[in-house]
């Protein structure tokens, strides 16, 4: 299985903080965001390399934060060749890039690079082993105004994928759905072809509820919370709320 972090954003949200610098490597205490994130992934046997997917600017700030990691497993950087958020390829277009790439032909775990997370991620893979599927996250949201500024999902006893949709006026469900996926092997072909057959290019959720409408999708609910950074107040909170720990 394959780690790959999405991280060719431009965190135009966080001003001069990210203007010439990747979100995924600020700092939280003495770690970046990225690396409590690898931190965990990376002792997942399954997991046999980690891929982050990034641009043309900030490429080589990846390559030289590369050179100081001692992960277990292999990490590879891919420039997607853009410098500026008005020609940034988007979310599923930059995953696309990787795996025509890499010749990435393999289980993937797709994860956002920008979020602080409570739980392991070895139980996410363990649940899609379990179900063997290709699977999403989801957590409860009592919030209607949050719901609808993402993914809302309905689901059958069995947590299989019955619906989702993207920023809905009226949530079916306080299912939301976070940015982390797993796509089987299996599906590949269809992730592969999602764009030009109508699949949104800009967030990762667009690939999400893509394959919900293809294929047979279970959602796994959090064990735990996570932390999302979006904001320079979120990062401030983030520094003072956890980086000690």
């Amino acid at each position: 299985m394959k780690n790959i972090v999405i991280a060719a954003g431009y965190a135009t949200r966080l001003g001069e903080l990210t203007k010439n610098f990747p979100k995924p490597l600020l700092k939280i205490g003495e770690n970046t965001i990225l690396g409590r994130m690898l931190d965990d992934i990376d002792r997942i046997p399954e997991i046999d390399e980690h891929i982050v997917i990034t641009n043309h600017k900030f490429a080589p700030i990846f390559e030289e934060w590369k050179k100081g990691l001692s992960y277990q497993k292999p990490v590879t950087i891919v420039d997607d060749g853009t410098e500026t958020n008005d020609t940034r390829l988007g979310a599923v277009c930059d995953l696309l890039f990787a795996m025509e790439k890499l010749g990435i032909d393999d289980d993937m775990l797709v994860v956002a690079a920008d979020n602080l997370l409570f739980f392991s991620f070895q139980e996410f893979v363990d649940f899609a082993h379990a179900k063997n599927t290709s699977c999403i996250m989801c957590h409860e949201q009592p919030s209607i105004e949050k719901l609808q500024r993402t993914g809302v999902i309905v689901v059958d006893d069995e947590m299989k994928v019955l619906n989702m949709e993207e920023k809905p006026q009226e949530p079916k469900s306080h299912w939301a759905v976070p940015p982390f996926y797993i796509y089987r092997k299996e599906d590949l072909d269809l992730v592969r072809h999602s764009v030009e057959n109508g699949c949104g290019k800009d967030a990762p959720g667009n690939l999400a509820h893509y394959m919900v409408e293809h294929t047979t999708m279970h959602a796994w609910p959090m064990s735990a919370g996570r932390f999302d950074i979006g904001s320079l107040d979120t990062y401030y909170e983030a520094i003072e709320k956890y980086g000690s720990s």
